[in-house]
């Protein structure tokens, strides 16, 4: 594939654009504040605030202080009011092909009904909910809600086990939790009341259950304990369709949402209600040249994900914006192909989802492109993608040889990708290019948005020189940033505060190149020390993706009592592409050949499919401890946990 060095959008598209020139970064530069107060008056707040940002308490932040407003008011009910009721605000698709069309008007009446069910049982402000379910669109309905009535939501993928949940569910002191009896995934009823039974033997602050009914009589019976469990068709639709939100303050929190811990135990993370919807306002208008009376716009992640918060709920739905909900997964059996080899599944779902329903803009993951790499061009090609004007990018660095990929067979060679970087904790998109201003580069994802600060500092926290690496540092509070760890003030310090005083680092390296555009690295601790050189793993990987024969890779690094660590690689290989001793010395040479023969893996493997939890993540621990002879343990959280033994044999082959 020819490379692409740089894209700039058409004059097309930058004529019809939101932003069209620099002038949002020089006002943002000029008065930080006073930008942030002026994407906030987009809000409809119940009081004005008396300061934009308190930070007299550093690290934690007060933005928009007196501040007085309601997130559910300001995703549904100001559309309503404004004649916007019959505007979709969701369609939805089941994997088992059955649709829904949800508008402004019906979303706001069920999400009332729902806030006072719960009221009912007993929820009031300041109280947590559990929300542990598929991708349905009870789920936004549940967490909505929750804001409606001032009560948190802590919502816990769907993927995640019953001692996951049960963990989560007893730090946040939750009193109700909202599931559903299953889902759909990959052509089958996947079961989650059972894994909530479970869970809930532990849990003693739960006192009652809402319990959607997605799956029916196509599974065994559920169990429903009495007095704590309720079906949602026989309770929420009783209720009245009026609840008048309650005046939350603009540092009231609005959800806690768990996020992995080095020591283990899974950090709470705290996102409160002003400062948050701004910026997910914002970057989701601006980033994706939001036009919502005519895009349809398709955030394919889990709303279980910090991503599916901030860019399927509250980003969209506060800019009226219409979206789409997929239940499912990119390759599913149709009825022509359900048979037990998933190698002849259909695997343009996703093509066919955006040609059906007309989808403008796309977010998705490199993980999940890269996926499409290996199953070949002709499902997207099969499918009219004319549509598409914008395609974005989250959740990883995504590799230069994804994202020509993605602009050429899924953008037509015509659409801008934003490649964005962001957290859990920081809420919101910090580092992306905005479509129309930037020139863009594959794999990097440009720079910092308007408002956000940020620099590359040293291991001594000083700031490097344009080219130059390091760790990547936010040095202004931002408005969606965390506001804490759940009961854990000095752990929030700790982690995020103390490597670099004064800046936010939560462990990513990233580098400038000459332009001084940035380019992420992953995570720190991604970074492998071979004979006292620094590695990046998302370097090395990107040097096997950009090979011909490979589809996908994954590099970590196991302990060597020579070199401190070696490299061992894992790759897929393209359809068609046979694995031999041939390509597999070629691979590694090819690595030594773009960066370096101390990036030469130490021991390559060529793999059918990589160890990934439902998300699409891969668990890189685990193949560090098969590269270290080490046992794997707990697999559960694994999509296919199948995939280990094969991956164990081609390792030692």
């Amino acid at each position: 594939m020819e490379e692409l060095r740089t894209f700039e959008a058409s004059e097309k598209f930058k004529a019809e654009a939101l932003v069209r020139d620099r002038s949002m970064y020089e006002a943002a530069a000029a008065d930080r504040l006073a930008f942030w107060a002026e994407q906030a008056s987009g809000l409809d707040w119940v009081e004005p605030w008396s300061e934009v940002l308190d930070w007299s308490d550093a690290p934690f932040a007060r933005w928009f202080v007196d501040g007085k407003l309601n997130v559910s008011a300001n995703c549904l009910d100001r559309h309503v009011a404004n004649g916007l009721g019959d505007r979709v605000a969701y369609y939805f698709e089941g994997e088992p092909g059955d649709k829904r069309t949800i508008t402004y008007a019906e979303l706001f009446a069920e999400v009332q009904q729902a806030a006072n069910a719960l009221k009912d049982l007993g929820v009031k402000k300041g109280d947590r909910i559990a929300i542990y379910m598929p991708m349905i669109p009870e789920l936004p309905v549940a967490m909505l809600a929750c804001a409606r009535i001032g009560a948190a939501h802590s919502v816990v993928f769907g993927g995640f086990s019953a001692a996951s949940l049960s963990d989560r569910i007893i730090d946040a002191e939750a009193q109700v939790l909202i599931t559903a009896d299953g889902g759909y995934r990959r052509g089958a009823p996947s079961m989650l009341k059972g894994i909530v039974d479970d869970a809930l033997q532990s849990t003693p602050t739960i006192t009652d259950v809402l319990v959607v009914q997605r799956i029916g009589d196509a599974a065994e019976p559920v169990n429903m304990q009495e007095g704590r469990d309720h079906w949602w068709h026989d309770v929420v639709p009783g209720f009245s369709a009026s609840c008048p939100p309650e005046v939350m303050d603009a540092e009231d929190l609005l959800y806690l949402l768990y996020t992995s811990g080095t020591t283990g135990k899974p950090k709470g993370i705290m996102h409160t209600t002003g400062g948050y919807l701004t910026q997910a306002a914002f970057t989701h208008k601006y980033v994706f040249d939001l036009h919502p009376e005519t895009d349809i716009y398709w955030c394919a992640a889990d709303i279980g994900w910090v991503t599916g918060h901030s860019y399927i709920v509250y980003g969209p739905l506060a800019n009226g914006c219409t979206s789409l909900i997929y239940e499912g997964t990119p390759d599913t059996p149709t009825e022509e192909r359900r048979t037990g080899d998933r190698a002849a599944w259909a695997k343009d779902r996703f093509w066919e989802i955006i040609a059906n329903y007309g989808v403008t803009k796309l977010y998705t993951a490199p993980t999940a492109i890269r996926t499409f790499m290996k199953w070949g061009t002709q499902w997207p090609q099969g499918q009219d993608l004319s549509s598409l004007k914008v395609l974005g990018s989250v959740g990883e660095p995504i590799n230069p040889e994804a994202w020509v990929w993605y602009h050429t067979y899924i953008g037509g060679g015509r659409c801008p990708i934003v490649d964005t970087w962001w957290q859990t904790e920081t809420g919101a998109m910090m580092i992306a290019p905005l479509p129309a201003v930037t020139t863009l580069k594959p794999g990097s994802a440009s720079g910092t948005l308007p408002g956000i600060s940020a620099e590359l500092v040293d291991d001594a926290g000083q700031p490097v020189g344009v080219p130059g690496g390091g760790y990547l540092t936010i040095t202004e509070p931002w408005p969606s940033m965390l506001r804490g760890i759940w009961g854990d003030p000095q752990r929030y310090k700790d982690t995020y505060w103390s490597r670099f005083p004064g800046r936010y680092f939560a462990g990513d390296g990233a580098k400038f190149d000459a332009d001084g555009d940035i380019w992420l690295l992953g995570r720190v601790d991604d970074v492998m020390n071979i004979s006292g050189h620094r590695l990046s793993t998302t370097e090395i990987e990107s040097a096997l993706v950009d090979h011909p024969a490979v589809a996908e890779a994954a590099v970590v690094g196991r302990d060597d009592a020579t070199t401190g660590q070696a490299i061992s690689a894992f790759v897929i290989l393209r359809g068609g592409v046979t694995a031999s001793p041939e390509l597999q010395a070629e691979l590694r040479n090819h690595v030594a050949t773009l960066i370096s023969p101390i990036a030469k893996p130490a021991d390559l493997a060529m793999v059918p499919e990589l160890p990934k939890t439902r998300s699409g993540k891969i668990m890189r621990r685990l193949l560090r401890d098969m590269a270290e002879g080490r046992s794997i343990g707990d697999t559960t959280t694994l999509a296919d946990p199948s995939i280990v033994p094969i991956i164990e044999e081609a390792l030692n082959g």
